[in-house]
């Protein structure tokens, strides 16, 4: 009898095997270093076909990049009950962000380092991810604002730069989080969170710090 044929791999799987390959050697490697033979051999598959399903280096560079910032976004999103009192929204979505970023440190390396330092596009691709995040963040901050009394005393703008501090604030530490032994993901939303929400939360109740006269 004659060997029975395996079942071909539906493309999308294939695609996505191939994109995983290339998120650890990107994330490891280096955009510069990692080369299409080792993501090839990685996910167990030809070059050439590689670069028929992904086109190019660049494209599968930023494929990932499109890929690993939607699971991101996906996953602080998920994990913010908005019936939640205000400090445990921030703290259940700087968690999700944490776990996420501690579970993908690959995909954190290509996002934050490896994109950044390559110019573009692919700055612009994690530009368009981070907007959506600070929009997020500038919306639960702005609800903060609004449960602690009915005409909040942040302005817009006060509630947009609080945002990108955090959002800032957050990307370093994941960074440090991940390079460091023993820092749990609960350890750095927790980190983040006492530095932040003292001072929150008293801009919240009309107790904001002042700046000496110059």
């Amino acid at each position: 009898m004659g060997a029975v044929k395996s079942k071909r791999m539906p493309r999308a799987v294939r695609e996505q095997q191939m994109m995983d390959a290339a998120v650890r050697t990107f994330g490891q490697r280096g955009y510069r270093a990692a080369s299409m033979d080792e993501i090839a051999e990685l996910a167990g598959v030809s070059k050439p076909l590689v670069y028929l399903y992904l086109n190019s280096k660049e494209d599968l560079f930023s494929a990932c990049i499109r890929r690993e910032a939607q699971s991101l976004l996906e996953a602080v999103r998920a994990g913010v009950d908005p019936g939640l009192p205000a400090d445990a929204q921030l703290w259940a979505g700087l968690r999700a962000f944490f776990v996420h970023t501690a579970e993908n440190p690959d995909a954190w390396s290509v996002l934050h380092r490896q994109a950044r330092s390559h110019g573009e596009p692919f700055v612009s691709e994690v530009g368009s991810m981070r907007d959506e995040i600070v929009a997020f963040v500038t919306g639960l901050i702005g609800a903060a604002a609004r449960e602690a009394h009915s005409d909040p005393a942040l302005a817009d703008r006060d509630v947009a730069g609080l945002a990108q501090a955090l959002v800032g604030a957050a990307e370093s530490l994941a960074g440090w989080a991940n390079d460091t032994p023993d820092v749990s993901a609960r350890e750095a939303a927790a980190t983040l969170m006492n530095f932040a929400w003292a001072g929150l939360e008293n801009l919240m109740h009309a107790r904001p710090w002042t700046p000496p006269a110059d």
